[in-house]
């Protein structure tokens, strides 16, 4: 779309002083209820819990009236592999030539947690000559980024080693954050802080293992989320290399152990850190070795993503996307109480009622040009898998996907006179939505912790890597009741004590209202997707993900 035809069109977008959508509570609050409840047992795919998730979903989208989004069926085979690893200790040497001199224990689940996505049943971590261990380096904080003159492994050769790396981007302590804060936004994160990222650069390189020294204000969250979500079972997609290409030993480090283990090799952590933070740092080998012996326990299973549409009217080989992820941890760690049910209630019970409410607006309001797609994803919790599947084998080709609406978490705490956009300003669309937030009497406001990356861990962005501009966004903290502190003071509380926890369980006081605001903006966001067939959102010059779409232009003419 010509600027100028789309700067009219946003400065004609309704106002959203009276609900557009008909969205009440009623529906949000027993279908939240109804999937946080212990009968869903944390809604993990590959148990019952996850197959009654996806029975109810399926069962709530045929009484909405949607028909069956998947060539006549109701959902799409995503193919998992499931590892259960045995707790496992990582042992660290230190070595002075031709002796042993320390080693040290790394117990599991306090100093570290380690897995392995490869299909075997033993992973052994072991190098060469250097005392049935694998040599130990420092790579900074493990990124090759060549457009930004940035290499962490110049000169490396990691084969057979272990590396160990620091959380999030070099910038990300620049109080300011945006394309100018810093070679990688200052404090927002880009993908290259995110930890699949170093993952995925450890394996490019050849390594045997990968760390991530863990620190709570740069990863986002606690050591406490790392035991819930890494620890147990497992889940992958079941890849046609069963998982050969992934680095053969995968973790994460506490920074309290990764400060004692750098302490026997004669290092500091906060110096290397600093070092690592410039321009032109150089790895450092450790006189150190890493060794474990992993045992796997492995099945193989299918979940499912649930779907269901309203057929457009006037172009309805065109979609646009409703999505929000159904599963959670299952069991978990138990905590004081005893409670070890992980059932997900705000994340993401609330989303999927979100999807649910939209869809039933839809179908009960006119009928769109284009034909709308309402998905709830599985695997999101295990890296954004049943998005990603769907993303690489999509029912409705993306290049003819105009754009969409992703909810992860709704707000429960009452309306805002904020909202806050995920990722910030990356396309038209998000230009779109700046329209209609203003129409509603809200301003937006800055991600208030963008160094935490929260653009990159959600379903939307398996879309965006792909192409496809979706919409993540919601409440702020400025709230109607209470202001900013009472806000950002629920926000922190539950970042801290309920997020990948038992305690994210239904409340029944909760308040709704921003709920059912932001559920406004989101349909609102939709119908204009929806009702507008020449309507293409495109990404900003310089985003990562406009080459994508805009080779697939030529189809969408």
């Amino acid at each position: 779309m010509k600027p100028a035809v789309l700067l009219a069109l946003l400065l004609s977008a309704p106002a959203l002083a009276a609900p557009l959508s008909g969205i009440t509570d009623v529906s949000l609050k027993a279908d939240t209820a109804m999937l946080a409840s212990d009968a869903f047992e944390g809604r993990k795919p590959g148990t019952p819990g996850g197959d009654k998730a996806v029975a109810y979903i399926t069962q709530r989208m045929q009484a909405i009236g949607l028909q069956p989004g998947n060539h006549g069926a109701w959902t799409q085979d995503v193919p998992f592999v499931t590892i259960t690893t045995a707790p496992t200790p990582l042992i660290v040497t230190a070595i002075n030539p031709g002796h042993v001199e320390a080693t040290r224990l790394l117990a599991y689940g306090t100093d570290v947690v380690l897995w392995t996505k490869r299909q075997v049943t033993k992973q052994t971590l072991s190098g060469g000559n250097v005392i049935e261990g694998s040599p130990i380096v420092f790579v900074g904080y493990g990124i090759t980024a060549p457009e930004k003159g940035w290499d962490d492994y110049a000169g490396l050769d990691v084969h057979g080693k272990t590396v160990v790396f620091l959380v999030n981007d070099p910038d990300w302590q620049t109080r300011a954050a945006g394309k100018d804060a810093g070679p990688f936004e200052g404090r927002a994160m880009t993908y290259y802080g995110r930890y699949t990222y170093k993952f995925e650069e450890a394996a490019r390189h050849g390594a045997a293992a990968a760390f991530v020294i863990h620190d709570t204000e740069p990863a986002g969250y606690g050591w406490n989320v790392i035991t819930t979500s890494w620890t147990g079972p497992q889940i992958d997609l079941d890849s046609a290399d069963h998982g050969m290409g992934r680095v053969g030993v995968e973790g994460w480090i506490t920074r309290a152990a990764a400060e004692r283990m750098l302490a026997v090799a004669g290092q500091d952590l906060g110096a290397l850190t600093k070092a690592a933070q410039t321009r032109g740092f150089r790895a450092v080998p450790l006189p150190l070795t890493a060794a474990a012996s992993l045992t796997n326990t492995i099945t193989h299973s299918a979940s499912k993503n649930v779907i269901g549409i309203v057929p457009g009217t006037k172009y309805p080989e065109q979609t646009v996307l409703v999505t929000a992820h159904w599963d959670h941890l299952g069991r978990c760690p138990a905590d004081k109480s005893g409670d070890d049910i992980c059932n997900g209630a705000v994340d993401n019970a609330s989303g999927v009622a979100g999807v649910l409410a939209l869809a039933d607006a839809f179908a009960k309001g006119p009928k769109p040009e284009r034909t709308v797609v309402f998905m709830s994803v599985t695997g999101e919790e295990s890296g954004l898998l049943g998005s990603r599947w769907y993303a690489e084998h999509p029912v409705y080709p993306l290049a003819l996907t105009a754009g969409g609406v992703n909810m992860d978490g709704l707000n429960v705490g009452g309306r805002t006179h904020d909202v806050v956009f995920s990722g910030g300003d990356k396309s038209s669309l998000d230009d779109l939505a700046t329209a209609l937030v203003k129409g509603q009497g809200r301003y937006i406001t800055p991600e208030p912790s963008p160094e935490k990356g929260g653009y990159f861990r959600s379903d939307h962005f398996s879309f965006a890597k792909l192409g496809v501009p979706m919409f993540r966004g919601g409440s702020g903290v400025d709230r109607l009741d209470g202001g900013k502190a009472a806000g950002q003071a629920a926000a922190d509380d539950y970042t801290a004590h309920r997020y990948h926890q038992p305690s994210d369980n239904y409340d029944p006081n909760w308040n709704w209202a921003g709920a059912v605001e932001d559920l406004d903006l989101y349909y609102a966001i939709g119908r204009q997707l929806a009702d507008d067939g020449h309507l293409w959102p495109q990404w900003h010059d310089g985003n990562a993900f406009k080459a994508v779409r805009d080779a697939s232009a030529a189809q969408r003419q």
